[in-house]
């Protein structure tokens, strides 16, 4: 597969479509399965509290790797993310309601970096309840 953007239709400060990415107690539960990180602090509200937590907190891989999906979503190809870093600033607080977190992503293009390679770097802002929760978050993307 390829990225379906091309790099000469890129410009920089291009807007990606932004995404929103609800996160309750069962999503946390479904990712420990599929990740094995069973830490307490995804899922018991007590031990979370215990340790000085407000809450459970969603897992900061899970967190991560919401964000990148508006990536991958826009090159329509995984494979074109050559780099992806972040620095965890602040977890995602997931209380046990009907509503839970939501993470809101949006990205946009912040430098073409090599015209031979077709490279671009996108910059991420990555929210929850209105407080930024991954920082220095940026991707270097290969594209068409």
């Amino acid at each position: 597969m390829t990225a379906k953007v091309s790099y000469d239709d890129v410009e920089v400060g291009t807007e990606l479509p932004g995404r929103s990415f609800p996160v309750n107690r069962a999503t946390l539960v479904a990712y420990a399965g599929a990740s094995g990180d069973f830490n307490p602090i995804h899922w018991n509200e007590k031990f979370a509290k215990e340790v000085g937590l407000p809450d459970v907190i969603a897992h900061g891989m899970f967190t991560m790797a919401s964000a990148i999906r508006v990536v991958t979503d826009w090159t329509g190809d995984p494979a074109a993310v050559v780099d992806y870093g972040v620095r965890f600033t602040r977890p995602v607080v997931v209380p046990n309601d009907d509503k839970g977190a939501v993470i809101e992503v949006s990205a946009k293009v912040a430098a073409k970096l090599d015209d031979d390679a077709r490279t671009v770097r996108v910059d991420l802002t990555v929210t929850s309840d209105g407080k930024k929760v991954l920082g220095q978050s940026r991707a270097v993307v290969a594209l068409a």
